[in-house]
């Protein structure tokens, strides 16, 4: 049996999906998409779950009063999914408590920048006004904040001279498939530990690996 059976938040394209799909067919992760679940019906994420096989839900966030609710619809979907992990692919949503604590450290993301630089939206856009000579990737934990829980994995990418926005989202979404899989592959292998206490914040210790995958083109 798959160590993560993963239930897969999704707003967009869905291409961090489909790397995770790839890797779970081929072997190279052992996982399971359980279900994915958007909060768009137009989402080209959920093609790409159907054509994996994989059940979908679309849960439009409109419909509900207010971010509790909404959270208390998706975590309803993703139990009867028999989810036990979460992974954030795309989802333009920030999660609610409610749902952060009902599966504690098992809520993933990842961001297109190198975190804490750039949180919220477009960051490949705010990484170019900044005018950052390498820019990246991060897999984080996900806390109540936007893009502040504790980072799992960076991986960096040249900022070159002559991008635009989207060339620089290109080159860090490649980076992106990569580092995702890996990521959720040291949480199968059972590699990660959350450690907390003292005045700092939790930091995430992961066992017999490198966390940085480092500069390239």
């Amino acid at each position: 049996m798959p160590r993560l059976d993963l239930g897969v938040l999704v707003s967009g394209t869905g291409t961090n999906l489909q790397a995770v799909l790839d890797a779970t067919r081929s072997g190279q992760l052992d996982a399971r998409v359980q279900v994915v679940i958007s909060n768009r019906a137009d989402a080209g994420a959920l093609e790409r779950a159907k054509a994996a096989g994989v059940p979908v839900r679309v849960i439009p966030h409109q419909s509900f009063p207010d971010r509790a609710s909404f959270d208390r619809a998706m975590m309803s979907a993703l139990r009867e999914a028999g989810a036990q992990w979460v992974l954030l692919a795309g989802f333009m949503r920030i999660l609610t408590a409610e749902l952060l604590d009902a599966f504690p450290d098992r809520v993933l993301n990842i961001h297109p920048s190198l975190l804490p630089a750039f949180p919220g939206v477009d960051a490949q856009a705010q990484a170019l006004a900044y005018g950052v000579r390498v820019s990246g990737c991060t897999v984080h934990l996900v806390d109540a904040g936007t893009d502040t829980g504790p980072i799992v994995a960076q991986a960096a990418v040249p900022v070159l001279d002559g991008d635009d926005r989207d060339a620089l989202a290109a080159r860090i979404l490649a980076r992106e498939h990569q580092l995702l899989v890996e990521a959720l592959g040291w949480f199968a292998d059972g590699r990660v530990q959350v450690v907390r206490g003292g005045a700092g914040r939790p930091r995430v210790l992961v066992r017999g690996v490198s966390t940085a995958l480092g500069v390239s083109s």
